[in-house]
């Protein structure tokens, strides 16, 4: 290497240089000082193989671009210092580049992946890779790990568009689940799970890591997909996972009672093990072990245990605490079995009781369980006047009012804000099961009122579903609302106000008033709407946006039914009728 000054129009960015082909750099950091002193650091270039007389920049593409501004600028600080490198060398340019942007403007990590794919390609083993950039092994797999994803997947990602959690577990999807992804991204009204809730998804609904298990995991030669971004496991099949889990369990326990322990209590996944249930006993004088089985498939031993009540009898001296409790009937791969059998039973037999299975569905809506989850629409906002107008509106008094009566029936306490996730005190272990009971004994009328607010908590505000409910109920907004100081406060578009001016008050009027500040206009439309200042009296004026199917005032709107003019007949004022303002398209 040789250090050598270049004239600035005799170097080009090389292609290997990591900022090739991208927007101009940032160089505002740098700018003053090339100004006062033009580059002091060298520029790293090679001979520009397919440009004779010219040189490749590797690295230093930031200074170049900074010293071509300031010669725009009439500041010529002359050639350019530059470290020639050997020509031909692509695995040590492309080093070179990366080493130096890494150490003085960090680059996002698809970049990073951009070029050591390219000094991969180029013959670099990961080993050498690592050590040229003091990076661990585990590192640079992690971010070679990014071309396991659609090219579009990576682009949201240096966007920002996508955290990194989500992109870690995307790592883990087959090109097809990343598609399937993708396309609910895209799709306005879909649910797209995104951190921690992606594995579940990509999993079928249960996502085990490969450290929970009790069992070698190589030996079993169970499927394994690998989280390569952290070098994690997961079970590809949670059936089979479970089915060596279980049997990994049994094997325990029996190691546990040939030891001398006198009972292991499995706590099944529905359960947790609390500690404050129970005292530390050991084993002479009866502890127990306790084995939690968490849904994840993590196991935990609680060695020399008993429960409470057991610990105080024996404190009186009462029943022995210490006799050897029987062994249970069923072991945990038997109760597998067992409730496996029944739940294809039951649920065989529901086909025929609809009344049943929708009873137990609001159940489930209700209470929750493993795999169901709910929630309830926030109606957040925000702006204090938006939520005490929607807070103080009669669509929501005459909700809450109905929901307040739903509590009562389910025998929920009248403070709770939701009938969803609502449980009783005496339901302390299955609130689902509980609801189940109680819905079971209610007539159809009754579980329809429950079914009608369960629905409404979880309709989510803004959606294509909230249109269509309206649409095929044939809501009249004009029953529900009015216009309030939150929706006047609102409207900021003179053209809009000025659309409204004429349909409660005619076209004149808004002729007339076509040049006057927005609130003027507003007045002039909450005087027609109120029947006051001597104003006809404007009866049911919705805007057309809240009228189901809803329309918009001009082409700027979101529903795509613009109109921007009224015909010279149109009436006038509370005569002004919707379907007697033509609209542009359909709504």
């Amino acid at each position: 290497m040789k250090l050598e000054f270049i004239a600035h129009d005799k170097l080009v960015p090389a292609k290997v240089n990591m900022r090739f082909a991208k927007k101009p750099p940032d160089v505002t950091d740098i700018l003053p000082s090339v100004r006062s002193r033009g580059i002091v650091v060298p520029l790293l270039v090679r001979p520009a193989t397919a440009s004779p007389g010219l040189s490749e920049i590797v690295a230093g593409l930031r200074r170049w671009t900074a010293d071509a501004i300031v010669r725009a600028e009439g500041i010529d600080h002359g050639p350019l210092p530059c470290a020639i490198l050997d020509e031909g060398d692509d695995a040590a340019a492309i080093e070179a580049s990366l080493i130096e942007n890494v150490a003085r403007l960090d680059p996002d990590e698809v970049t990073q992946w951009e070029t050591f794919v390219r000094l991969v390609k180029e013959g670099r083993p990961v080993d050498d890779i690592a050590t040229t950039f003091a990076l661990s092994n585990s590192a640079i797999r992690r971010i070679l790990a990014l071309g396991n994803l659609l090219p579009r997947i990576r682009t949201l990602y240096r966007a920002g568009e996508i955290d990194r959690t989500t992109v870690r577990h995307l790592t883990l999807a087959s090109k097809s689940q990343q598609k399937a992804w993708l396309a609910l991204l895209d799709d306005p009204d879909a649910y797209v799970p995104s951190g921690h809730q992606l594995k579940d998804w990509l999993f079928g609904g249960q996502s085990i890591s490969t450290e929970h298990a009790l069992f070698d995991v190589a030996a079993s030669g169970l499927a394994v997909v690998a989280d390569l971004f952290e070098e994690r496991g997961f079970f590809g099949d949670a059936d089979a996972f479970w089915t060596a889990q279980e049997a990994a369990i049994e094997a325990a326990r029996s190691a546990y009672l040939a030891s001398g322990w006198s009972d292991v209590v499995l706590v099944p996944a529905t359960e947790h093990f609390q500690a404050w249930e129970y005292e530390k006993t050991p084993k002479r004088k009866g502890g127990r072990v306790f084995v939690d089985v968490r849904r994840n498939g993590e196991v935990v031993f609680h060695e020399g245990y008993v429960t409470r009540a057991e610990a105080r009898r024996a404190d009186r001296g009462g029943d022995e605490p210490s006799a050897k409790p029987r062994r249970p009937e069923l072991t945990s791969a038997m109760q597998t079995y067992v409730d496996l059998h029944v739940h294809a039973a039951t649920r065989a037999a529901l086909l025929a009781h609809p009344a049943v299975a929708l009873r137990l569905m609001v159940a489930h809506a209700i209470a929750g369980s493993a795999l169901w989850t709910l929630r309830a629409e926030p109606q957040a906002s925000r702006d204090d006047a938006v939520r005490e107008s929607i807070e103080t509106s009669r669509g929501e008094t005459v909700f809450d009012e109905h929901r307040r009566a739903v509590l009562a029936l389910l025998g929920f306490a009248d403070d709770e804000p939701t009938v969803l996730g609502g449980h009783r005190a005496d339901w302390p272990k299955d609130s689902l099961s509980g609801i189940f009971a109680r819905l079971i004994e209610l007539p159809d009328p009754a579980v329809m009122d429950v079914i009608a607010i369960v629905m409404g908590e979880t309709l989510a505000a803004g959606s294509a579903a909230v249109l269509a409910a309206g649409a095929e109920i044939g809501i009249a907004m004009a029953d529900w609302w009015q216009a309030d100081d939150a929706f006047f406060s609102l409207l900021r578009d003179k053209e809009v106000l000025g659309r409204m001016v004429a349909e409660v008050a005619g076209e004149t009027v808004a002729d007339a008033n076509r040049t006057e500040k927005g609130t003027t206009l507003k007045r002039i439309v909450a005087d027609h709407l109120e029947g006051s200042d001597g104003r006809p009296k404007a009866d049911r004026w919705v805007p057309r946006w809240m009228r189901v199917p809803p329309s918009d005032y001009t082409e700027r709107g979101r529903f795509g039914a613009a109109v921007t003019t009224l015909p010279a007949s149109a009436p006038t004022g509370p005569d002004l009728d919707e379907e007697a303002v033509p609209l542009a398209r359909a709504a």
